[in-house]
């Protein structure tokens, strides 16, 4: 065997659980390890089945390979070869072969022994299901085409095991459907008339060529099930008799007549044609089809069409329903020209329509794929952005002296407006870049919050009871720290200045959307914590907390900012839980 020109082995046939660990304690012992990497799905982390080990000479890799393949790793055989670092090879098909009709028992070990003695096998391999048994065919790769063809003479024909086994060039999957398409001889008819019989069949079809096989299928009493297949010995004549019997009169019925596919071709080829389909779907609406949320049960199909027929003549207004006929919160609405659809968009996103209380939602209608697209590019943005920012302080840290009650929710990090000033020692707070400590909060920031290190009052708190828009307790600011502004009076100076307040801005839908996530969660917290004080001033931080966590979407969050009766009903339902958390640890309590 010539020395290979790395030391990389690839080891494929992995349990999901394997780890880079349990590698290491295997392959070591055989030489020093440079490194080991198992592959994982970039999002779920879960390992691909199969890993790559690098030793530091080629000797090493070598003598595992002849040593460990067809090893058990964790209860299943693994499968080792070198790794390929050239796909071309792969993909060239030089010395790969295929077998079939193998026997159940053979394994991928059985396999290499039996291909071996024609020359060095890159590769060789049994193809299993998803439960470890075999398909019945498997492929080897040879280092030359010469090895292969001589294994294809001496093999193909043979027993391997109690089976004759077929050998033959390996075809890549569009040349064998090219074949295929040229030499089927099989042909399925259905729709047939159930007094048929065989021989009837045999006869009418034996106009266009010599059958070799006629069969109808029949149920357990021998009735008819009205389908069945003929074998033709030509191609052409079988490709004849489907031209001319396809949707003829045969007998008292219509009958149906193709070329016989197996199950997988047959799910193959309407998969194709459903993807034509859906590209076409998907060409045909961009632009004009509005998916709308937010619907409460009254609205039906018909107000739906009635309330967004002003913008324009509409194709078709369908709200989506569950089993039991019941709104799912959401439906469609399709115009005939994008300009009529952005200008439902622009007018009725956002608006609470009359009886209802929750804003709808208002956008085009994106396929599937392309929201998977988008959802999988923010996650890596997040990714990559977390990482960059190093780790992300979370409440236990923040404030480690005060004992709190947290709510789970499916945003990274948790949101956490607390109602007192932390003492001085803490390990750190939130704070904003755009506001040092002691400004009044009374807009949101444009910049992202930033972790510093020394203890501040958290933002809610030092605009006082009264919140943001500068009620008691919330000092005038002119964008500078309370203390600069002291520190430049002296006593004979009298009263300071009263210095304008800054502007509150009216918070949208499309304002907080111009704005990561994190920070709209700040920018809603704000306007929400001075309203909840009202009512709750030593719970409003908590509440604040579990309301932002509660996973409703900007727009409800929103209708409860800017309408206070129905923020007052989830004010109590929260109070409720805070008191039933509070019945449950009753020798802590609840922080307040």
């Amino acid at each position: 065997m010539s020395t290979p020109p790395s030391a990389s082995l690839y080891v494929g046939d992995l349990q999901a659980d394997v780890t880079e660990g349990m590698l290491f304690e295997i392959f070591n012992p055989v030489g020093p390890v440079a490194s080991i990497r198992v592959c994982r799905d970039t999002l779920t982390r879960r390992s691909l089945g199969y890993a790559y080990v690098n030793f530091h000479n080629a000797q090493d890799a070598e003598r595992a390979l002849d040593t460990l393949n067809n090893t058990l790793i964790n209860g299943r055989v693994c499968r080792i070869m070198w790794s390929q670092r050239d796909p071309s090879i792969r993909r060239s098909g030089v010395g790969n072969i295929f077998i079939k009709n193998l026997d159940p028992t053979i394994t991928h070990k059985d396999l290499y022994d039996t291909f071996s003695a024609f020359g060095n096998i890159l590769s060789c391999k049994v193809q299993m299901d998803e439960k470890g048994v075999s398909k019945g065919f498997g492929f080897v790769h040879f280092e030359s085409q010469d090895s292969a063809e001589a294994a294809i003479a001496q093999v193909n024909g043979m027993l391997l095991g109690e089976k004759e086994v077929f050998v033959a060039k390996f075809l890549p999957k569009k040349e064998r459907a090219l074949q295929k398409g040229n030499s089927w001889s099989n042909v399925y008819v259905k729709d047939l008339d159930l007094s048929l019989t065989e021989p009837q069949l045999t006869t009418k079809f034996e106009e266009f060529g010599k059958t070799t096989s006629v069969a109808i299928m029949r149920n357990s009493d021998g009735t008819s099930k009205g389908f069945g297949f003929v074998c033709f010995e030509k191609h052409d004549d079988a490709a004849k008799a489907v031209e001319a019997m396809h949707s003829n009169m045969f007998g008292a019925k219509k009958i149906w007549c193709g070329p016989a596919q197996k199950k997988s071709e047959r799910e193959q080829e309407l998969k194709s044609k459903f993807r034509v389909l859906k590209l076409e779907q998907m060409t045909k609406y961009t632009g004009i089809n509005l998916y709308i949320k937010n619907l409460e049960d009254e609205i039906t199909e018909d107000r739906l069409k009635k309330e967004f027929s002003a913008f324009g003549t509409i194709k078709s207004a369908r709200i989506m329903l569950d089993e039991k006929d019941n709104s799912r919160g959401f439906g469609f609405v399709c115009y005939t020209t994008p300009d009529e659809a952005q200008r439902a968009i622009n007018e009725m996103n956002c608006r609470i329509l009359q009886g209802c209380t929750k804003p709808l939602y208002v956008a085009l209608h994106e396929p599937k794929e392309i929201r998977r697209h988008k959802l999988l590019q923010r996650h890596n943005s997040r990714t990559q952005g977390a990482i960059r920012a190093g780790p992300v302080p979370t409440p236990s840290n923040v404030f480690p002296a005060t004992q709190q009650v947290f709510y789970p929710s499916a945003v990274p990090a948790a949101y956490y407006y607390p109602n007192q000033v932390v003492r001085s020692g803490g390990r750190g707070t939130w704070t904003s870049a755009a506001h040092p400590p002691g400004t009044h909060f009374a807009a949101p920031a444009p910049t992202p919050a930033v972790y510093s290190g020394q203890p501040q009052a958290p933002p809610a708190a030092r605009a006082g009871r009264g919140g943001p828009s500068g009620a008691a307790g919330a000092p005038p600011s002119n964008g500078r720290g309370a203390g600069a502004r002291r520190s430049k009076r002296s006593p004979q100076q009298g009263p300071a200045e009263k210095l304008p307040e800054q502007p509150v801005f009216d918070l949208s839908v499309e304002l907080l959307q111009q704005f990561p996530i994190e920070q709209q969660k700040m920018m809603l917290g704000e306007r929400l914590y001075p309203l909840i004080s009202k009512t709750q001033p030593n719970l409003a931080g908590k509440i604040t907390g579990m309301l932002l966590d509660s996973g409703w979407s900007n727009e409800e969050l929103l209708a409860l900012v800017k309408d206070e009766e129905k923020l007052l009903p989830k004010i109590g339902e929260a109070v409720d839980v805070l008191e039933r958390a509070n019945a449950l640890t009753p020798n802590e309590g609840i922080s307040q």
